[in-house]
């Protein structure tokens, strides 16, 4: 089947059109060859922890329950059968073991295995009209992987694996699948689904917006972004001696903390703040490289001692290596850095609106009590109760959405090597658009992990 020519397609890969972030009938086309046969991130595992439990997820008009059943995670379209009611709620969450899922316009209802069990009046219906396979929920495509349940619209789609690829088995490594949820934060931005996350497949605006952190590690973004660093091969600052260099990153790790939490947890501060004094070599190029190590050494031991299950950082730093960023293709994005996590999922609500959720994760001692939140905090997004980081980024986002409509801006210019992430993953969502096979679609999909700050790649359609 020939490919089909669609708006605003990116045609040379470092210039982005922009009107693919506002244009009604693009945004069309994501609605119905993009969101219908992807994988999303519908929940986190631990809102349904029990056999029975349950918790609603939708975009753009459509719903899906997903439920813990007797065996394993299952999903459900979110429609009775009789006359198309919604069974759940937006953004709902309960159990159905006991009662089921209760059709509240008639009383229908059907069990955690979308069967079936009472039909009102039921002798008033055609026996073909309620055929038990034709009556059950239409079930939807689930898989799960670190901690979440996956859905996708296209039961022909390729696999969760298969579209992501190698980078689930990485972060694996790190633990992803054995976090728990802190907080849950969600915001309405003024802009376009792809304005909100580009923000954050890039390093290269810290400079400016977030000035606390070049302020505290200089050197680290300077030579990230091809800075003068004396010819350094490690970011530190050759102006200070070892102990100074300590200082100054712990500083960092301290505002990245108070910045994201996940990112770096106040318990890995903690342990950094005790490894000031170390025995560490003269030369300040290995003494960073080694007091790295003896960090992620003490992280690993001390959590451990505390009951944590986390990986052996320094093992896995080498096995299984991430960026501080991974993109998920289409909409969620992780955050590592040593045994914790943050966690973005952003959904469109239109061609210039989103919703913007945070979880900040990290490893619980077994045996301790812990209640994950069941939905998130709703903030405007300027409030003051965000993290610093995401509220400096929000600051951003809503005000690009505007300038795109400028007049004379016709696209956006990206660098070839450090923001080909953005190029990458617009020509991915071009190639769905056209129709390009689905196996191509996956293959290229795997070349986002490890992505991040990366350069533009030939995808191979």
């Amino acid at each position: 089947m020939a490919e089909e020519t669609i708006p605003f397609a990116v045609t040379d890969p470092e210039r982005i059109p922009a009107k693919r972030y506002y244009d009604e009938e693009f945004f069309k086309l994501e609605n119905e060859r993009l969101w219908p046969h992807v994988w999303q991130m519908a929940c986190r595992l631990e809102t349904i922890p029990n056999v029975g439990d349950w918790i609603e997820y939708s975009i753009l008009g459509k719903s899906v329950i997903v439920v813990r059943a007797k065996d394993g995670v299952k999903a459900y379209h979110n429609a009775c059968r009789h006359r198309g009611v919604p069974l759940a709620e937006s953004g709902g969450h309960g159990n159905c073991k006991r009662q089921g899922f209760i059709c509240p316009f008639h009383g229908w209802r059907w069990n955690m295995e979308g069967e079936n069990t009472f039909v009102y009046g039921s002798h008033m219906f055609s026996e073909d009209v309620l055929d038990a396979d034709d009556l059950a929920l239409k079930a939807c495509r689930v898989e799960t992987w670190g901690g979440c349940a996956f859905i996708n619209f296209d039961d022909d789609a390729p696999g969760l694996h298969e579209s992501l690829g190698p980078v689930l088995d990485r972060l694996e490594a790190h633990g992803m699948s054995k976090l728990k949820s802190e907080w849950w934060y969600a915001t309405v931005l003024p802009a376009n689904w792809k304005v909100a996350m580009e923000a954050f497949m890039e390093g290269y605006h810290v400079m400016r917006t977030h000035p606390q952190l070049q302020q505290a590690a200089p050197m680290l973004y300077n030579s990230m972004y091809g800075m003068d660093t004396g010819g350094i091969g490690v970011p530190i600052n050759p102006n200070l001696d070892v102990k100074g260099n300590i200082e100054a990153q712990i500083k960092h790790l301290g505002l990245l903390s108070e910045g994201m939490a996940g990112m770096v947890h106040a318990k890995e501060v903690a342990i950094a703040q005790q490894l000031t004094d170390v025995e560490l070599p003269e030369d300040p190029q290995q003494a960073m490289m080694h007091w790295f190590g003896i960090l992620n050494h003490q992280i690993t031991e001390q959590l451990r001692a505390r009951g944590e299950d986390v990986p052996d950082l320094n093992a896995v730093a080498q096995s299984d290596p991430i960026n501080a960023v991974e993109f998920l293709f289409p909409h969620y994005f992780l955050l590592p850095m040593f045994s914790s996590m943050s966690s973005y999922r952003i959904r469109p609500l239109g061609p210039e609106s989103c919703l913007f959720e945070i979880w900040s994760l990290t490893h619980v001692a077994e045996g301790e009590e812990h209640e994950p939140p069941m939905e998130p905090t709703v903030l405007p997004y300027d409030s003051q109760d965000f993290p610093p980081i995401p509220r400096q980024d929000y600051s951003n986002i809503p005000i690009q959405q505007q300038g795109l409509h400028a007049e004379g801006f016709d696209f956006m210019r990206l660098s070839k090597d450090i923001e080909g992430l953005i190029s990458n993953y617009n020509r991915i969502i071009d190639g769905y658009l056209k129709g390009v096979e689905p196996g191509k679609l996956a293959a290229a999909n795997q070349m986002l992990g490890g992505n991040f700050d990366g350069k533009i790649l030939d995808l191979g359609f």
